[in-house]
């Protein structure tokens, strides 16, 4: 079954029966962008792949991470949510702010802030500056020098769904980069243990800044929260190595029943 439409005010599609996962990917990726991941888990689940505010088919719905929660919230409902960076970010403000919807949370590569006060204005400050050039120069130069950044260095090309990427809009990339980037998140750490429903931190092993993350999550969440370092793999663990990060979630969704 294949059902494309949009839901809410986001885009989506969904795809599969069982259990609901809700995907929801990448700063400059849209719904398209899971690859392995979604193409295992359609086969036993009902998988519904969002377009994240300012991407895809919602590139017209501009919003930061609170509002974006609950747009998402709208298109998944009651569903496990798998967030991938920026797409964690969102994950995290659903559950924290509509814990009743969230059966189950993966954060792949996700962070629940920057605490330093000074710090964040600064990344504020540079997603800001990363906007206005992307507006300045132009879509595809700006995607040319941020999949060149080290933090993606791991990543075949194959798997870096250029033409994906490609047919988002510089003026929802942009409003993304100012109303949802990692300044705009406000340290959550303190909230983290409002968290009840089981929750899987995962980073790959080579992203040494987001394996520590996930660590200090785990640990403000508690019992309910678990990390899995994916070997052989940076920040984006699900496409650098795709058959154990497969693996890793099925397992994990398999031991607690979603």
């Amino acid at each position: 079954m294949r059902d494309e439409q949009p839901q809410g005010a986001l885009h989506s599609i969904a795809e599969g029966h069982g259990a609901r996962v809700v995907l929801v990917h990448g700063f400059t990726q849209n719904s398209n962008c899971w690859g392995p991941l979604a193409d295992d888990l359609v086969r036993d689940h009902e998988v519904v792949r969002v377009d994240a505010p300012g991407h895809g088919g919602s590139s017209t719905v501009h919003a930061g991470l609170h509002d974006g929660g609950r747009l998402i919230a709208a298109s998944g409902g009651h569903a496990t949510y798998i967030g991938y960076s920026m797409g964690a970010r969102f994950a995290l403000h659903l559950a924290l702010d509509q814990p009743q919807l969230a059966r189950g949370l993966v954060l792949i590569g996700g962070t629940a802030g920057i605490d330093d006060d000074d710090e964040r204005a600064e990344r504020k400050r540079a997603d800001d500056a990363n906007a206005a050039r992307l507006e300045r120069d132009g879509l595809e130069p700006f995607l040319d020098r941020w999949l060149a950044q080290p933090l993606f260095a791991g990543l075949p090309k194959a798997m870096q769904f250029r033409d994906e990427r490609s047919t988002n809009t510089m003026e929802g990339l942009a409003s993304s980069l100012r109303l949802a980037g990692t300044g705009s998140q406000a340290a959550l750490w303190s909230e983290l243990h409002r968290l009840d429903m089981p929750v899987l931190a995962i980073a790959g092993a080579d992203d040494t800044k987001f394996c520590a993350a996930a660590e200090r999550m785990v640990a403000a969440i508690g019992a309910n929260a678990t990390t899995a370092f994916i070997p052989d793999a940076g920040h984006t663990a699900h496409l650098e190595q795709p058959r154990r990060s497969v693996d890793t979630v099925r397992a994990w969704l398999d031991v607690h029943g979603l």
